[in-house]
C-alpha cells in the first residue's frame, strides 16, 4: 500500500482487490464520460484516503464542478487498519492527524460529502464478537471526534456527514441487538459527551455488509444461504445501506454470475418481503431487548477500559485492543476445529464437490499496461513541476497545518500515490505491526 505498480513490492498485486491507480491520469481514464456532478461515490479508502480524495477534487474541477456540489463517500478509518485488516503506512498518530485533515478539509468545504465511514466491520472479519466490533468501533469514533474538535471545529459542523459500517454476522439476533444498540449508543454519546445540537448529528447512518468470513470455500452456494439471513439481520436491526457478500467470494474476486444473485437477493427482499414497511420491527421482543441490552453494557465497558488507557491511539499502540481480537478469534477457531461451532459443508455435513466454477483471475497484462501507462505520464509531465509539489508536501507534513490543498496541487501536476507517500513515509516514518499472539 502506498507504492506504485511498477514498485517491486506491487509484483502481482495490482488488479487484484480492484483498480489500480497511481496518478491522475487512472482517475481521468476512470471518470470519462462520467458527470462527477451527478453521481454519489464511495470509496474504501483509507491510508491514502487524502491522496485520493485530492484526485476526485481534481476531477470534478477540470469538469467544472464546484467542489461544494461533490458528493463522495470516503471510509477514512485508519484506526481499524491497525486492529484489524492491516492496511496502514504510517504511525498512528501522524495517520490520525492524516485523517483529521480530510474531515476538517470536508467540512469546511465539502457539505453533501461524508469524511467517514467508521468501521466495525473490518474488526469483526478479524475475529472480534459482536460486543467487541461495537465498542472498538466507537472508541475509535471517539478518538476521531475529539482529534476534529481539537482543530476548532464545532461536533455539528461534521458529525452529520459521519456512517457507521458495521458486519452482518451469522448469529441472526444478536446482529439484529447490535446494530439497535449501537444507535442508542451513538445518540448517548453525540448527545451527552460532545454537546451535539443537530438531531441528524445524532442519527447516526449504517452501512451494513454481510461477513465474508462467514462464507466458505467449500459447497459454495450454501453461502447464498448465509447472505440472505445476513441480509435480514441487518435490516431487521435498521441498517440503512446494505451490501451482500457474493456465494464465491471465499475463492476469489467474485464472478459475473454470483454478483447478480447478490443483486437479485437485496431486490427479492427489498420488493417481495415487506421487510422495510415498519421501523424497529423487532423491538420488545424479550429477547432482542435483552441482547441489545447485553451489546450496549459490554460495548460501554470496553469503551470506558479504552478511556482509562487514554484512548484508542494508547490503545493500540500497546497492543490492548489488537490481543483482546486475537484472543476471541482463537477461541472462534477452536470452536469450528472441535465441532462446537457447526459450520454446514466445513466441518459437518460435508460432501465432495467435484463441480467446477468460474474463478476470477486476473490477467498478467493488466499490470504490464498499467506500468506502462505510469511510465508514459512520468515522461510526458513537467518532472521540474512534480519535484517543487513534493518538496511542498514535506513541508506542509512537517507542520499543523491542512495537508489536503497541498495534495490538489501534487495530483494536478502527476506525482503518484507512490511518490507521495514516499515524501511522508520520510517524514512521519512507517508503522511496524505488533506481533501479538
Amino acid at each position: 500500500l502506498g507504492y506504485d505498480s511498477d514498485d517491486h513490492l506491487a509484483l502481482g498485486e495490482v488488479g487484484k482487490v480492484g483498480v489500480a491507480v497511481d496518478t491522475l491520469a487512472d482517475m481521468e481514464i476512470l471518470f470519462d464520460g462520467i458527470s462527477i456532478g451527478q453521481i454519489k461515490q464511495s470509496m474504501t479508502i483509507n491510508a491514502t484516503a487524502s491522496i485520493i480524495l485530492a484526485m476526485y477534487i481534481a476531477i470534478a474541477e477540470k469538469q467544472g464542478i464546484n467542489k461544494s456540489d461533490i458528493e463522495v463517500f470516503l471510509q477514512n478509518d485508519i484506526l481499524k487498519e491497525y486492529i484489524g485488516r492491516g492496511a496502514y503506512i504510517f504511525p498512528v498518530k501522524p495517520s490520525l492527524r492524516l485523517v483529521t485533515d480530510v474531515i476538517e478539509y470536508c467540512a469546511k468545504n465539502m457539505p453533501k460529502s461524508s469524511p467517514q465511514r467508521i468501521c466495525g466491520y473490518h474488526i469483526r472479519e478479524s475475529g472480534a464478537n459482536a460486543i467487541q466490533e461495537v465498542g472498538f468501533a466507537l472508541a475509535n469514533a471517539i478518538t476521531y471526534i475529539k482529534s476534529a474538535i481539537e482543530r476548532g471545529l464545532c461536533v455539528d459542523d461534521f458529525a452529520p456527514g459521519l456512517l457507521i459500517f458495521l458486519s452482518g454476522d451469522s448469529e441472526f439476533f444478536e446482529e439484529a441487538a447490535k446494530f439497535r444498540a449501537t444507535r442508542k449508543m451513538w445518540a448517548q454519546i453525540m448527545k451527552e459527551r460532545f454537546g451535539a445540537k443537530n438531531p441528524k448529528s445524532m442519527q447516526i447512518r449504517f452501512f451494513g455488509y454481510s461477513s465474508g468470513s462467514t462464507l466458505t470455500a467449500q459447497q459454495p452456494l450454501n453461502n447464498i444461504v448465509r447472505v440472505s439471513l445476513e441480509a435480514l439481520s441487518m435490516i431487521l436491526g435498521g441498517g440503512q445501506m446494505i451490501f451482500l457478500s457474493s456465494y464465491d467470494e471465499a475463492k476469489a474476486i467474485p464472478s459475473e454470475e454470483s454478483i447478480r444473485i447478490a443483486l437479485r437477493t437485496q431486490q427479492i427482499i427489498a420488493h417481495e418481503t415487506g421487510i422495510a414497511d415498519t421501523v424497529d420491527p423487532l423491538a420488545g421482543s424479550y429477547y432482542v431487548e435483552y441482547l441489545t441490552h447485553q451489546i450496549e453494557k459490554g460495548a460501554q465497558e470496553y469503551i470506558d477500559r479504552i478511556e482509562k488507557m487514554g484512548g484508542s491511539v494508547v490503545a493500540i499502540e500497546k497492543g490492548y485492543i489488537q490481543e483482546e481480537i486475537s484472543r476471541e478469534a482463537y477461541k472462534k477457531q477452536k470452536e469450528v476445529e472441535e465441532k462446537k461451532r457447526v459450520i454446514v459443508g466445513l466441518n459437518d455435513y460435508k460432501i465432495e464437490d467435484k463441480e467446477k466454477r468460474e474463478i476470477m483471475k486476473v490477467n498478467p497484462e493488466v499490470q504490464k499496461k498499467q506500468i506502462e501507462r505510469l511510465h508514459k505520464v512520468k515522461r510526458e509531465r513537467d518532472n521540474k513541476k512534480v519535484e517543487q509539489v513534493l518538496k511542498k508536501v514535506r513541508e506542509v507534513a512537517k507542520n499543523n497545518e491542512n495537508i489536503v490543498p497541498t495534495m490538489i496541487e501534487a495530483v494536478k501536476a502527476y506525482a503518484s500515490i507512490g511518490e507521495i507517500c514516499g515524501v511522508l513515509r520520510e517524514v512521519f516514518g512507517r508503522y511496524e505491526g505488533k506481533h501479538i499472539f
